[in-house]
């Protein structure tokens, strides 16, 4: 019984690692990267769709991204798409492929996007500290419920505290990696 709320503990911290570095890799470093467009739909037969769905994304160079639209029909879509997202971004058709420049990145804008990815890295350690303590509710109620001993429980609870331990060191080493990517010039 306390090795499945450990197991899904440690899953669940895994999840929020993954979670966290899925929004860190959106913040954009000043190199073209194509998961920098993962968040944009386009409306595609009357549905939103993401933009990998409906087109082939790929890094040219470190300063530019290549869109190629499967459906030609689509290519003044997908442009508006992206001029329309936050991204700052200016896309260019040539013919059958657009082209997005990634205009370098200004001294100040670093700075903010590094307070962004440590306000992300917060909710990251947030969330791990909650499932510790979803996982130390677990383990009390069998103790309450004379399933298990105290014995148990401390040991339980250590062996969970470690696991939140490890995953906040992750995180904050995915956190400072991402920070000096971003402070790179």
């Amino acid at each position: 019984m306390i090795n499945e709320i450990q197991k899904d503990a440690e899953v669940r911290m895994e999840k929020s690692l993954e979670s966290f570095q899925h929004h860190i890799a959106k913040i954009r470093t000043g190199r073209a990267s194509p998961s920098l467009l993962d968040g944009i739909s386009v409306e595609y037969y009357g549905s939103a769709t993401p933009l990998r769905q409906v087109a082939n994304v790929v890094a040219e160079d470190s300063r530019t991204l290549a869109i190629t639209v499967f459906d030609k029909s689509l290519i003044q879509v997908v442009e508006k798409a992206i001029l329309t997202s936050d991204l700052g971004l200016n896309p260019a058709s040539a013919g059958t492929v657009i082209r997005v420049p990634l205009p370098p990145l200004t001294e100040e804008r670093r700075r903010d996007l590094t307070k962004i990815v440590r306000n992300e890295a917060e909710q990251g350690r947030v969330s791990i500290r909650n499932i510790r303590r979803d996982a130390n509710d677990q383990v009390k109620a069998l103790l309450k419920d004379k399933q298990i001993s105290e014995d148990d429980d401390r040991r339980s609870q250590d062996i969970i505290q470690k696991l939140t331990d490890s995953a906040i060191k992750k995180l904050d080493t995915i956190l400072a990696d991402k920070e000096k990517e971003l402070m790179d010039f």
